[in-house]
């Protein structure tokens, strides 16, 4: 079952991602020859609508689009016949709904955690016969008011507390509702690992939206954007260990799903939760590279562009096809070494 659900949604992203490339050309008025569902050979034609034709295919693996006239520009109406403007915004499609997936699914996961209020400052704990303890200040207390200027974020807290060390500071929290002060001695030598007061804070976290969310699951997606794009400079700098930066492909993926589930199986897991953000970075990971410009993925494609929109001077599309058929000849046997090294140098996760 594991293995049915990790291919249905590794499935269900390139559809999508297709579908990206399907609306972008419906939409620009590029005609689509055919939408099929799984790779070939055919299994049957579902129906012809708009003049394309959907189609149902043996290996279900995803899915692909055919636009009319793809290499050739002299077929009118056709993708390769389209100004640079519209082949753009097709080709870019495709990632971008990769992209859109990760960060509604990054969402999801955060709004069944909740996010931090960054806004708000509570008292995680409070260190034995500190200013904090024998002033009456409790873990879970919320910080108000330091000195009667409010506490906007944790910085604050350093920033208010900081011209009084070695004096002693009024402070307000909120405790079940009501607020109290307390008279606190800010400690110009605290002993170490503790600050001043003697507290240890943190942002008290909150229930969210998925929408709500929405801001934070781009965060992540950005965030995932810039660690995959830094890997070389990371491996090189020894940040990161190669074999931990190392591509995956089925299994290698199948392995990380399991580690995903066992780590939701253990006390105290949200059910569910890891397996979101696990497919929101396959998400992400496959609109990302898709994007890199590589010839025969998008980002390829979208790299030939280029001297059309600067020097309005076009590649010979034979000459880009020369091209993208050696890159995807290349891209095949890269795939094929990935899923070898899976099973003879199978990489560990751990996600507990």
């Amino acid at each position: 079952m594991d293995v049915v659900i990790l291919l249905a949604a590794v499935a269900s992203m390139i559809l999508l991602h297709e579908f990206g490339h399907f609306i972008a050309a419906r939409f620009f008025g590029i005609e689509v020859e055919e939408f099929g569902i799984g790779f070939p050979p055919k299994a049957r034609t579902l129906f012809t609508w708009k003049g394309t034709e959907y189609t149902l295919n043996w290996i279900p693996l995803g899915g692909f689009v055919r636009p009319k006239g793809e290499g050739d520009p002299e077929v009118e109406g056709g993708l390769a016949a389209a100004p640079p403007g519209q082949r753009f915004g097709v080709y870019f499609a495709g990632p971008l709904m990769n992209l859109l997936i990760a960060v509604v699914l990054y969402a999801a996961s955060f709004s069944q955690t909740g996010m931090p209020a960054f806004d708000q400052v509570v008292v995680q704990s409070v260190a034995a016969n500190s200013p904090a303890a024998q002033a009456g200040i409790q873990p879970g207390d919320r910080l108000v008011r330091i000195n009667g200027q409010p506490v906007t974020d944790m910085t604050s807290v350093h920033t208010l507390i900081a011209p009084h060390v070695g004096e002693t500071v009024e402070v307000t929290v909120e405790r079940d509702g009501s607020e109290h002060t307390f008279t606190v001695l800010a400690r110009r030598n605290p002993p170490q690992g503790q600050g001043s007061i003697g507290i240890v804070m943190s942002n008290p976290i909150q229930p969210i939206s998925t929408l709500r969310a929405l801001p934070y699951g781009a965060t992540a997606v950005v965030n995932q954007a810039y660690l995959l794009l830094t890997l070389p400079v990371q491996i090189s700098r020894g940040l990161i260990a190669p074999e931990d930066a190392r591509l995956v492909g089925y299994k290698g993926m199948y392995d990380m799903y399991k580690a995903v589930q066992e780590a939701e199986s253990a006390p105290q897991a949200q059910p569910g939760l890891n397996s979101l953000s696990f497919f929101a970075m396959i998400s992400a990971s496959l609109g990302i590279l898709n994007l890199l410009p590589i010839p025969a993925v998008d980002g390829g494609r979208i790299l030939f562009l280029l001297p059309e929109f600067i020097f309005r001077r076009r590649i010979p599309p034979k000459v880009e096809m020369v091209v993208n058929s050696v890159s995807f000849f290349l891209l095949l046997l890269l795939l094929l070494y990935i899923n070898v090294q899976d099973f003879i140098n199978p990489a560990t996760f751990n996600f507990r």
